[in-house]
């Protein structure tokens, strides 16, 4: 009899190898990320000088003086940031740095043409804010530099998570007993002729020990409880902490006044929550408790009750009976500056922004786009935060650590949700929060926080690539 003919069976490979194999491919386009973003950044330096340029020119008639102080910022913003990716993180995403730049780019151009209007109009008493933004932008750069060369591993952040969050808790709770009243909320802390808004580090605080917490105990936050309605809840002894932290916001809302970092301090967490545990229980109690917390607080502090006013009929604040009860008027002439604007704009330098008063450079500094760039300009900003925040959650789905996840999905979630708040208080969506347009508005904590928030995310995505990728 024949012997029985053995088939050779298929060599396994191990799984390392495996991996090596398949993604030679991805480490031959490696070098293309940073060629991609020095076209970016290139196209980010032309637009904004150009805008620049073209606003002196259209209220002027001459060309800026300070043309070649922004083009050299610019440049510095774009250049060296570009060549320290290259050498310490090649393998981040190619187009987070360009969308970062680009904001903060028009933002400069914006207060450049508002201090334009100032300089003008003596009148207003309203100080110039493009030179001092200019330099805090060179500062929060070199932050982010720093923490890109210092931090070489996100992961380091989780051994500290719990002193992160108690020092997130002393901001957070500063400014209700030592901050300083100022436009009828407590959010700024005064250190000489400096004044600091905690908020705006606390989310990028939070953000970081949620992402710790929740890395721990997601299994048993996961837990399901009793179904009410269709809807299956959350066990009861799980529910703590989001009673907890539903408690600390509505602390923030009464003794601060602070309506947008208290929600965005509840959003964070619920959005995290539910990225988790995958949830949508948690969703709906967030949900709940936000609105049920709102409304108490806004029917009891004189200051939130104001705002819910206002924004129920802002054009009261025309008549004899809102300027009785002193309404402002903000968010009715920030509502005739989107009208005005149309869809195409009135033209950079063309409009009348600085009506609006003091906030033309703070959170209302969106309705300078309104106003002069139209519909189409307000539309091309909220995409650019959109796409910003797009690539901050495809970063935390390519991360291979629950950690990393967390995080981007957090710091993303914040950044949406601080946008969100802003841009549908100034255009009546929700009542006015007064916090800062990221990376657009005028404010140095803001700025420095949003690009310490860029920093984690190209070092969350260099890494989850590094780790795609063979050595």
């Amino acid at each position: 009899m024949r012997a029985p003919t053995r088939v050779p069976r298929k060599a396994r490979v191990p799984e390392r190898d495996v991996e090596r194999t398949m993604t030679f491919a991805a480490l031959a386009r490696a070098p293309d990320r940073r060629r991609t973003e020095a076209r970016l950044l290139t196209l980010v330096v032309l637009i904004t000088v150009f805008g620049y340029t073209y606003t002196g020119l259209s209220m002027g008639g001459l060309r800026p003086g300070g043309l070649a102080v922004f083009t050299a910022g610019m440049l510095f913003m774009t250049v060296v940031p570009h060549l320290v990716l290259r050498r310490y993180a090649p393998r981040a995403d190619p187009l987070i740095l360009p969308l970062a730049t680009l904001l903060t780019g028009i933002g400069l151009v914006l207060l450049h043409r508002l201090d334009l209007t100032y300089a003008q109009t003596p009148r207003l008493k309203t100080a110039q804010a493009a030179d001092g933004q200019l330099l805090w932008t060179v500062i929060g750069v070199m932050v982010c530099l720093a923490i890109l060369l210092l931090l070489r591993d996100h992961r380091i952040l989780q051994r500290y998570i719990y002193l992160t969050m108690v020092i997130a808790l002393v901001l957070l709770m500063a400014p209700a007993f030592f901050g300083a009243d100022m436009y009828g909320a407590k959010r700024w802390i005064l250190l000489g002729p400096l004044s600091l808004q905690p908020g705006e580090f606390v989310k990028i605080m939070i953000s970081v020990f949620f992402a710790g917490y929740l890395t721990v105990n997601r299994d048993a936050l996961a837990l399901a409880g009793r179904r009410v309605m269709g809807i299956q809840l959350p066990p009861g002894r799980q529910l703590a902490p989001i009673f907890t932290i539903w408690a600390i916001s509505l602390l923030v809302l009464i003794f601060e006044r602070d309506l947008g970092t208290s929600l965005i301090f509840f959003g964070v967490f619920v959005i995290m929550l539910y990225m988790a545990t995958d949830r949508t229980s948690w969703v709906v109690c967030g949900l709940l408790m936000a609105t049920v917390g709102a409304a108490v607080v806004g029917s009891l502090e004189p200051h939130v009750h104001g705002r819910v006013t206002a924004w129920l009929d802002p054009m009261r604040a025309f008549t004899k009976e809102g300027q009785a009860e002193h309404m402002s008027n903000q968010l009715a002439e920030a509502l005739l500056s989107f009208g005005s604007g149309g869809i195409s704009g009135s033209g950079l330098g063309q409009g009348h922004p600085e009506l609006i008063g003091f906030a033309g450079n703070s959170d209302f500094i969106l309705t300078t786009v309104g106003e002069e760039l139209g519909l189409a300009g307000v539309m091309a900003v909220i995409m650019l935060y959109v796409l910003l925040a797009q690539r901050g959650l495809r970063v935390g789905l390519s991360a291979r650590d629950p950690f990393g996840k967390l995080l981007a999905v957090g710091l993303s979630g914040a950044l949406l949700l601080q946008v969100f708040v802003v841009s549908g208080g100034v255009t009546g969506l929700i009542p006015l929060t007064g916090k800062a347009l990221p990376f657009l508005a005028k404010g140095g904590s803001s700025l420095v926080a949003n690009w310490v928030m860029v920093a984690l995310l190209l070092r969350i995505s260099d890494r989850a690539q590094r780790r795609r990728e063979p050595a």
